[in-house]
């Protein structure tokens, strides 16, 4: 992708992140910190590309799941990223992955650093001149030592990689069309020359009639679950299941979690063909969708071996990433799976409350829960 021509100023220095080793004992139930450090720079070369630097600082090799750190293909939101106090969007991919599997790995050495270049503005709509603030923000889900040990914050919990702000400048010269609006404009325009159909309101792009069956009764299974996880909040109701996935009762975040269910439901319930489900996607992931291309969602491999209903269901997922979208609830993949996501409501109800897997097991309710 062309970008346009602008001038990147960052103010950056060491991020020392949270944790350190374990000594007494290098049993696998014990927690181990986390000990990465990461730092940033501009890379005056090339505006709009940060270098980032990832040091392992222990004695033992450390393996991480790759969507968790920068990289030269971002297709994760990792940053928190505001202009003039304003949140940037992001306009890259948002992913429902499967379980880590050991390809999945990036693995540090003893001591081993790595170098890795990112450009923020491929993902991330940077397109207005003025003063940014970038965060770098992971929890580190999985992430393990080379005897299995787990990666903790200092409360033994999932450990959380994160970053001080860092304030950005950018100038450049407008032109009359962003390239991320043309970026945009040409996956837009790839995905409309597929074969399209609509079936029962539902507008599905290069599917079989086989899989436009087999989606379509996700589809409405789909709806099921909105409208259900929809009546539980509307009724108040606070019980296992809210504090399961959600976290401690507050009154913020509960009237948050069914304001997200009752966009949820609207979404799903259209019949007017907005709903898309494309079936162009080849990728091991259950599907993915641009957060501001409402609603077309691309399912992919572990979609189709999914349940129709139950945990990481056919109809689950397609709540999932109906939760992504701007308009709808704009969650985020703060975590994946049941286990992550109830610690992340221990542990961080406010993040819970934007975990798109967190509004799918709530939704799916398996096993069930009051």
């Amino acid at each position: 992708m062309t970008h346009r021509n602008r001038s990147l100023v960052l103010a950056a220095g060491l991020v020392a992140l949270t944790g350190f080793a374990v000594t007494a004992n290098s049993a696998r139930s014990l927690p181990f910190g986390n000990p990465l450090r990461i730092s940033i720079n501009a890379e005056a070369s090339n505006a709009g590309t940060v270098q980032f630097k990832i040091t392992n600082t222990s004695n033992q090799a450390i393996k991480v799941p790759s969507w968790q750190l920068p990289s030269g293909a971002l297709d994760t939101d990792l940053f928190d990223v505001y202009l003039n106090g304003q949140k940037v969007e992001y306009v890259g991919k948002m992913i429902k992955r499967g379980p880590v599997s050991d390809a999945d790995f990036i693995t540090l050495r003893p001591g081993e650093s790595k170098l890795v270049s990112a450009d923020l503005s491929s993902v991330y709509d940077m397109t207005t001149d003025g003063e940014y603030s970038i965060r770098f923000k992971s929890y580190l889900q999985g992430a393990k030592t080379e005897k299995g040990q787990m990666l903790t914050s200092t409360n033994g919990r999932m450990a959380l990689l994160q970053s001080p702000d860092m304030r950005t400048s950018i100038r450049s010269a407008a032109p009359t069309f962003s390239d991320l609006q043309i970026d945009m404009q040409e996956k837009a325009a790839s995905a409309s020359t597929k074969a399209t159909t609509v079936v029962n309101g539902v507008t599905y792009v290069g599917c079989t009639s086989a899989r436009t069956t087999t989606a379509g009764s996700a589809v409405v299974e789909a709806r099921k679950y909105a409208s259900n996880a929809k009546a539980y909040l509307t009724a108040g109701t606070a019980g296992p299941r809210y504090t399961t996935w959600f976290g401690s009762y507050t009154s913020t975040r509960y009237n948050n979690a069914k304001a997200h269910f009752t966009a949820i439901n609207t979404a799903l319930a259209q019949t007017g063909g907005q709903i898309k489900i494309n079936c162009g996607c080849n990728q091991n992931y259950f599907a993915y969708v641009y957060p501001n291309q409402p609603y077309q969602i691309y399912v992919c491999k572990a979609f189709w071996s999914a349940g129709l209903t139950g945990t990481d269901s056919k109809a689950g997922t397609l709540v999932h990433e109906t939760s992504h979208f701007d308009i709808v609830a704009n969650t985020d993949d703060v975590v994946y799976g049941q286990s992550g996501a109830k610690s992340l409501a221990i542990s961080n109800p406010t993040d819970a409350g934007r975990n798109a897997d967190t509004h799918e097991y709530f939704a799916e309710n398996t096993p069930f829960q009051n």
